[in-house]
Parts: structure tokens; sequence; C-alpha cells
């Protein structure tokens, strides 16, 4: 399971609509904070925290993209890391 947690203050950008396709998602767990304490990156643009990886966005659209490119690309890293592991 994946989590994605925003901040409700971001979605002045146009976010609520991309929160709403990510709760369709499966393996994906939505959670809404009041604050995530990443004020000036929330004032500024689109992000979210992906696993506790901040993922920011120029647009809202883009951000969904890039949300989903940041899950493939956690779960590459941890088989490339279980593979390594395995073959110690």
């Amino acid at each position: 399971m994946h989590i994605v947690e925003y901040c409700t203050s971001n979605t002045h950008h146009g976010t609520e609509q991309i929160i709403e396709k990510l709760e369709l998602v499966p393996d994906i767990e939505v959670i809404e904070y009041g604050c995530l304490g990443n004020c000036g990156e929330c004032y500024l643009s689109p992000y979210v925290l992906v696993n506790g990886e901040s993922v920011v966005a120029e647009t809202a659209d883009q951000l969904y993209d890039l949300v989903l490119e940041a899950i493939k690309n956690q779960e590459l890293e941890q088989a490339a890391l279980d593979k390594l592991l395995d073959d110690l």
C-alpha cells in the first residue's frame, strides 16, 4: 500500500480533483492533513508526499502523473534493494 499525504491548504492549486482521482487507485491510501509543514512549497506549487517523499508539479494535472511515476520509481528501487539483499 502506498501512502499519499496532502495538505488541505494546497487545494488552492486545483489539487482536489487530483486527490479524488488518486483515491480511486488501488493500493493508494490518501491521507488529508491540515498542514504538512512545507508551507513555502505548498504556497508555490501543487505537491503531495508519496511514501514520505515530496512530489512537486508545475500544474495540478501534472501532479497526478508525477505521483504515479514516483510510486513506480519507489517500487523499482525497493525491488533492486530486495535483490541486492537476497544476493548477499
